[in-house]
């Protein structure tokens, strides 16, 4: 299985390494690789999705929207605004017992991605907000949201994701249980887009950081 170092790496470098294929299910893809440094192995998630461009910066920018479509998500707070779309996020995320509920604080920024794709990365802030007794805080997060326009009306996003919960959870069952995360997510997601019952607000300020035709 392929090694993958997250660090320093851009995003075409993440998403165009070797990543091995693992399944494919109701036309979302999910690969896998190590991660260096980590006994946890790290996620890719493809979809394609008929929607706009717009539509999908509107949906990722409206946070209230998170627990519809983030898989066993409790939680979500925005605990920082940046110039940019740039953010800190805390999210509170449920686990089968007995592993205790996960706590991640995120921080995300913007890059652009191909010709004319964008993508949000993702770096965890463990230290950003003090612990909460309640929940296992994660240390050890990276990741990033891809989005790349497929004609008018269709979107190619990609998911990818490494996080390490923590040493009270095995390695062996994070690894089992990794599938699940990007597959109802992006399930989720994927519906949601498609409801034309939802038309959350666009974000004006990303004309600022973005170019959508």
């Amino acid at each position: 299985m392929p090694i993958i170092n997250y660090q320093g790496m851009d995003a075409h470098s993440i998403l165009q390494a070797d990543w091995e294929f693992r399944v494919e299910h109701k036309e979302i893809r999910i690969f896998s690789s190590r991660v260096e440094g980590s006994d946890v192995l790290g996620f890719k998630g493809e979809v394609t999705i008929p929607t706009t461009f717009r539509k999908l910066i509107a949906l990722f920018h409206d946070t209230g929207s998170y627990l519809r479509w983030v898989h066993h998500l409790l939680e979500m707070e925005v605990l920082e605004k940046h110039d940019g779309l740039e953010y800190v996020i805390r999210q509170l995320i449920d686990a089968p017992w007995p592993v205790a509920k996960r706590e991640m604080i995120i921080r995300t920024a913007l890059a652009p991605f191909g010709d004319n794709g964008v993508a949000v990365t993702m770096q965890g802030a463990a230290d950003a907000l003090p612990e909460n007794s309640s929940a296992v805080r994660v240390r050890d997060i990276t990741g990033m949201w891809a989005f790349t326009p497929d004609g008018p009306d269709t979107v190619q996003l990609t998911f990818v994701m490494h996080i390490d919960p923590g040493a009270d959870v095995p390695s062996g069952l994070s690894n089992q249980a990794m599938f699940e995360v990007p597959f109802y997510t992006l399930k989720n997601l994927r519906q949601l887009a498609a409801d034309g019952s939802y038309n959350p607000p666009y974000p004006r300020e990303a004309d600022l950081h973005l170019s959508i035709v």
